[in-house]
């Protein structure tokens, strides 16, 4: 396996909880799956349709997302939101990302 690829990957698995959070974070207003790419990737976290829309009805079975159809518009568009328990999950999650972050950056340090 190349650097380059093992770089790409180790960079992917990085991505996979972050984008759970992102979503979680982004959703409190609702939004469909495409706007949702765009917010996201604006942030500077690139992530792809076929890892979000599975994503966001795996979040939707476990009851921290709620989805609705808007069919008033011209292109019939599913939007999704948090729930409370939702926000709630949200919440815990990014205090623990809070706490990580602040780790790693000690680790990180520590090595350099």
């Amino acid at each position: 396996m190349e650097d380059k690829e093992l770089f790409t990957g180790m960079v992917m698995e990085l991505r996979r909880g972050t984008v759970v959070l992102c979503a979680l974070c982004k959703l409190k207003k609702p939004m469909y799956g495409y706007n949702l790419l765009g917010e996201i990737s604006e942030c500077g976290i690139p992530v792809e349709a076929n890892t979000l829309y599975p994503l966001l009805r795996r979040l939707e079975s476990q009851g921290l997302l709620v989805s609705e159809w808007n069919t008033q518009e011209a292109k019939p568009r599913k939007y999704y939101r948090t729930t409370p328990f939702g926000d709630e999950i949200c919440k815990k999650l990014t205090e623990q990302w809070n706490q990580m972050s602040e780790s790693m950056k000690r680790v990180i340090e520590e090595r350099d």
